[in-house]
């Protein structure tokens, strides 16, 4: 029998993330940026949410926020109930092992290492180091690639290493998925098949987040939440794209 994963079933009614009034402001030589002022919304268990904004609106910036990577100026930042702006630099660390599941553009899998071995990874930087490789191998059984858990990424497609990278950050059991342009280095067959994994596992329950520019991608999520100017300029709900259409 499979290690369960995250989200499927959740029962929570909490919002999975919660920001009220979130500012960061960076100083520089000539006085301050802001690079975030004022934004507020929360997402709830189960939903895929896009989060767009040209180059310069503060999408990064929100993005490393999110992923516990850095510390907003002001503002309160919740998630799963606890108020992560309270946290100190080692118990933000610790959310970020265990309740954050990061999908980077690059895929960032270490080449020596089979998907397998790549995907337990996390495990390793958690409390709960047994039965690694069981629930490894669940993980990559939920995105379709139990079959290659021996190839190296040298040996797979890039559609299949991104594949790998998103069961990586399902092993831990996270709160959320943060995905970060995840189609950013495929063909768009591929970031197709890609954004159907994400939407599979949405209908499991997981929660997540897409970092994107790209239109065509955020049409694959029930809401899209606009970013510029460091401020909140738009949040849509809308139909997503149909899987296979």
């Amino acid at each position: 029998m499979t290690t369960p994963l995250v989200g499927a079933g959740r029962a929570s009614t909490e919002p999975v993330v919660r920001l009220e009034g979130l500012t960061k402001i960076y100083k520089t030589g000539g006085g301050e940026v802001r690079a975030l002022n004022g934004i507020s919304f929360i997402i709830n268990p189960g939903e895929m949410v896009a989060l767009m904004g040209p180059s310069g609106s503060g999408k990064s910036t929100l993005m490393n926020i999110l992923g516990c990577l850095d510390r907003a100026t002001d503002g309160k930042y919740f998630l799963d109930g606890v108020d992560v702006s309270k946290l100190s630099d080692g118990e933000r660390a610790d959310i970020r092992c265990k309740r954050i599941g990061f999908v980077f553009q690059s895929f960032n899998l270490i080449p020596r290492l089979s998907a397998l071995d790549n995907v337990a990874l996390p495990i390793m930087y958690s409390d709960a180091k047994t039965k690694s490789h069981e629930r490894a191998m669940a993980a990559l059984d939920k995105v379709g690639l139990a079959k290659r858990a021996h190839h190296r990424p040298s040996q797979m497609s890039g559609g299949e290493q991104q594949r790998a990278a998103i069961a990586r950050s399902l092993v831990n059991h996270p709160s959320f998925i943060l995905a970060d342009e995840p189609t950013g280095n495929l063909d768009s067959r591929t970031s197709s098949e890609i954004m159907t994994v994400f939407r599979e596992l949405q209908d499991q329950g997981i929660t997540v987040v897409v970092v994107t520019h790209e239109a065509d991608i955020a049409e694959w999520c029930g809401r899209t939440i606009f970013i510029r100017d460091g401020e909140l300029l738009r949040d849509e709900r809308h139909t997503p794209r149909a899987v296979n259409a």
